[in-house]
This record gives C-alpha cells, structure tokens and sequence, in this order.
C-alpha cells in the first residue's frame, strides 16, 4: 500500500452555528501552516443565513458536508488496475493477469465504464473445457488477436476483420482428402506444401495459416487475395499453433457481464463486508460518482482499512458529533463547552477553556504559534465571537473573548457594533423559512443521567420576527421530540437588544423539570427569562442540576 499521507478532518457539530464553522475553517488553516500536512475543515450540517453571510462577507467556501465518518472503501488500499478491451485475446489477458499477479481482470469501455471482469479462472476453463472446433468463429475473433497470438504476419488480408463462420482444422492429409472436409470459411492450419495451399483456397477457405515461418509463393499469394483468403505465417510449428490459436479469442465472449457485484468510493466498509463474504470470487470492482472504474479491491483490504481521523471543535458531546465519530480517529478536540461523553482509544490533546467561544481559543493558538492571521481569518474568527457572546452581551463572554474580537477587528477591517448589526440582521431574516428550517437552524442534543434532551436557539433583533417564529415552532416542536428520540425540547427566542428570551418546551416532565429548574410556580406555554440570552452558561446548568437532583 502507498504511504499516502490521510487528511484530518475538522469538524463541528451537528446544525453547525457560525463559530462551529468558522473555528473549524480557521484552524484547519492554522494546522496545515505549522505542521505542512493534510488538514481540511468539514461541516456536519448545513450552513444558516448568519454564517453564509459571514463566508460570503470575507469571500470564504463554506466547508464540504460529511454526513457519516466511518470508514469507507476510500479509506482503504484500492489496487489500481487499469481496465482492458473485450476485444483482447485471452492470451494477453493471461500475460497482463500475470505480470500484475492478480486474479481478476476488468473489462471497460472506451471511457472507461465497467462492462465486465474476467478471472484466472474463466480463462482457465475457456481454455480446458472448450472443444468446438467452430469457436473462434462463435466468438467472432479478430485476424489481429490470432496474429498476435501466434507471433505472426499477416501476407494477405485485413487484420480488423473479424471471424463470423468457418472451424479451425489442420491439413495433414493429402489434397485429395482435404477436398472432403474443408468447407467455405474455414481456417486451415497447414506447412509449406504448395498443393496443400492450393487446396484450401480453392476450397474457398477464409485463412490458411503457414506454420515454421514458411515462405508462401507469389503465386499462392495472388490467388488469395484474388479469392478473399487471409495467409498468416507464425514461426511456430502445427502442434504449437494448433494449441495456441483458441487463445486468440476475445475476451468479451468468457467474460462475466451480468449481476457484477461492485462498489463505489463512498460505500461504507461494514456494509460491504457482509456482501463480499457471500461471494465466490476475490476480487471487486470499485466505481466512482460516475460508474467509472477506479481499482479493484479484495476482501484481504478491508484488514488495513484506515479510520479517518478527526479534530472536534466547538463541541465533544457524543450526541452532537456526526454520525459514525466512534468509529473515527479523534486526534484533538478544541472547545469551550461543558466536558461531554466523548470517549478515545488513545490520549488526544484536549482544549477546553471557560470562554465565551471557540474561535477566542483558535486565536490564541495562533498567537501561540508566531502564525500572522490573515484578514479573512481574522474575519471568520471576530464573527464568530460576536456571534457567540452576542456582541459581548453573553454572560458566556469573557475580557478575553472582547479583547481578542477588537483585535481581530482591526486586522479584518470592520467596525463591531455596526457590523454586528449586519451579521444578526442576515441570521435571523427567517420570515420565508419552515418550522422545520429555523428549528434546524441551531438545535443540539444533550444527555444527563438517563435523560436526552434537545435544546434550539434563535436571536433576533426584532419582537415581532421572534413572536412569527414561536407561531411556527410550538405545532413542530411535538413533531421533532419524535424524531430524535428526546423525552423533552426546549426552545430558546432570545432577544439580542432586550437581552431577553421566551422559553419554549414540549415533552412528558418538562413543565416539571422548568418549575424546578427556576422556581417558577406555573411556566405557563412558555417561560419568559431576563437577563437571559446563553443556552451553555444559564439554561444548560439550571437543566442539568435539575435532573442530576431528580
């Protein structure tokens, strides 16, 4: 297997919000600088308005979706075999099978489709098993593949055509005796005897074949090409040619071409492996997006299957990685969150620090590396800390969380208060979403004890637009506990100007849970909180305490 250097994702949560996005996009960057290695930021869900604004402000692409990180067939060594011509013989095909040492042969089309494969084992037997003297004809054999074959020249004839009538036979009687059995179109292997060749074509064969590298007569030459005979000499001897020339035929008549089992790149390796331990054959073709052919692999392969390798940012909650992240390689994790369930094979460097936003943490490393940010960076990163302290508004924020925005503000050139105003204006423009769009828009899951629960968040500047968006959420809400398996969501419409927010929630013991949680005798439909804007520093806490009592 080549020694391909394995790119390192890095991830953010499930309905990433802008730090998840711009911290992972930021310290990708930061890695490949110090380290010159493969590093690239992925998302785990779709981008919202808040973030795209932000990407596009600083004419940034927003990072390539990942929905499952387990390990693929992309992840493991795929044999580049390049694809053969059915019109091969099945002698080459024998040669390239061995100089490769390999078993399995596929077979494309001119722009490289899979059409079929062909084994040591169809070859074999289409060799060993085969005793129709009329075969080549059958499998309309080309005059090149039995030149080829036979290491000959063509004297007369066209090497493009192909058989479509006519046995092979050898002439070893006497011209009276061939007379009786060759008939038109038949291939008549032969020597250097001038009535013999006389004979044959006169007997309207299509092809005389002259062994021992004999020289034909001007005159047997004429007459061939004046009846339409093909003249072939090998410097093989009749026995020789005679056990050689079924190699010739082309290997579209033995190949396999109907009920191929193949994969693609993208196909996950625990749900082939089933599938290959039911099949005979070693080896399988792997497809691309396209159905072109891309190598082979065997069932051999899937024991050096690499796990991909990942770096967490802004979350290490199980519930809010992506889809498959047990069976990924977690390198590193850098957040700002409580410390979760997350669990490694190996020790990771882990970063977790009590302020307001991952991307006050990225900068940092930045400065710990000696690597200049460049203003677009520096502009991913501001962004996403005045998003996540809510211009400093956050009881999540920290000195540090300010002093580091104003000093990336300088370096990407924008004025805080006023685009902030732009960035919240952008996010929360939600008038034309779905229910199901804003609640996606920045929803995550937690656990404490034997309890999961959802909490979502949507800021705004604008009373009126939060009271629009609690119209359509309160019907969705009971629709979305079923479809993540929760006991109980809640929902956060923050204020950002009143610093503000009206509590939402559904599920069996959340109206329980909240009157415990702040005291309150009856939340009513949903709970109204001031001085209250921070799902991680005051909903969280009060949730988790309460059901740790519980």
């Amino acid at each position: 297997m080549e020694n391909v250097q394995q790119t390192v994702y890095v991830v953010g949560h499930k309905n990433p919000d802008t730090d998840s996005i711009c911290a992972a996009i930021s310290y990708a960057a930061l890695k490949r600088k110090v380290t010159g290695e493969k590093y690239k930021a992925k998302r785990a869900g779709q981008v919202n308005p808040e973030t795209q604004f932000v990407l596009d402000r600083f004419g940034v692409d927003a990072p390539s979706y990942v929905s499952d990180v387990r390990t693929q067939v992309k992840d493991i060594e795929i044999r580049k075999v390049d694809g053969v011509s059915k019109y091969i013989s099945l002698k080459k095909a024998w040669t390239i099978l061995g100089k490769n040492k390999i078993v399995t042969l596929p077979i494309v089309q001119e722009h490289n489709e899979l059409e079929g494969i062909i084994t040591i084992g169809d070859i074999t037997k289409a060799y060993m098993d085969v005793y129709d003297s009329t075969i080549l004809s059958k499998a309309k054999t080309s005059f090149s593949n039995i030149v080829e074959t036979l290491e000959g020249e063509m004297v007369v004839g066209d090497s493009g055509e192909c058989l479509t009538c006519g046995k092979v036979l050898i002439a070893a009687a006497n011209p009276d005796l061939m007379e009786n059995y060759i008939e038109k179109g038949d291939i008549v292997i032969l020597g250097n005897r001038y009535e013999s060749q006389l004979c044959a074509i006169e007997m309207e064969a299509k092809c005389i074949i002259v062994c021992d590298g004999a020289k034909v007569s001007y005159t047997i030459t004429k007459l061939a090409e004046q009846r339409g005979c093909t003249i072939i000499i090998t410097p093989f001897d009749t026995y020789t040619v005679a056990r050689l020339i079924n190699q010739s035929m082309p290997i579209g008549f033995f190949m396999r071409k109907d009920n191929i089992t193949t994969f693609t790149q993208d196909d996950f390796i625990d749900d082939i492996r089933g599938v290959m331990a039911n099949k005979r054959h070693r080896d399988f073709p792997i497809l691309d997006k396209n159905d072109k052919l891309v190598g082979m692999i065997s069932r051999r392969n899937l024991l050096r299957a690499r796990k991909k390798k990942l770096i967490m940012v802004d979350h290490n909650e199980l519930t809010q990685a992506v889809e498959g992240i047990e069976e990924a390689e977690i390198m590193e994790v850098i957040d700002h969150h409580r410390i979760g369930n997350i669990e490694t094979m190996n020790p990771v460097y882990f970063r977790n620090q009590p302020v307001g936003c991952t991307s006050t943490i990225v900068y940092q490393m930045y400065q710990e590396n000696n690597v200049e940010i460049e203003p677009k960076i520096a502009g991913l990163l501001c962004s996403a800390i005045l998003s996540d302290t809510l211009v400093f508004r956050s009881p999540t924020c920290t000195p540090l969380d300010k002093v580091v925005a104003e000093n990336l503000a300088k370096i990407a050139g924008i004025e805080i208060e006023e685009y902030a105003k732009e960035m919240f204006a952008a996010g929360s423009n939600l008038r034309d979403k779905s229910a199901e769009e804003i609640f996606y828009q920045d929803f995550k899951k937690f656990s404490a004890g034997n309890v999961t629960f959802g909490v979502g968040q949507i800021t705004s500047m604008s009373t009126e637009e939060l009271e629009n968006i609690k119209n359509k959420l309160v019907p969705y809400m009971e629709k979305a506990a079923g479809l993540h398996g929760v006991q109980m969501i809640f929902f956060m419409l923050t204020n950002i100007l009143e610093e503000s927010t009206e509590l939402l929630y559904n599920g069996e013991g959340s109206e329980e849970l909240l009157k415990e949680a702040f005291h309150v005798e009856d939340p009513g439909k949903s709970l109204r909180l001031k001085d209250f804007v921070s799902r991680k520093k005051q909903l969280i806490p009060a949730i988790v305490g309460s059901l740790q009592k519980d």
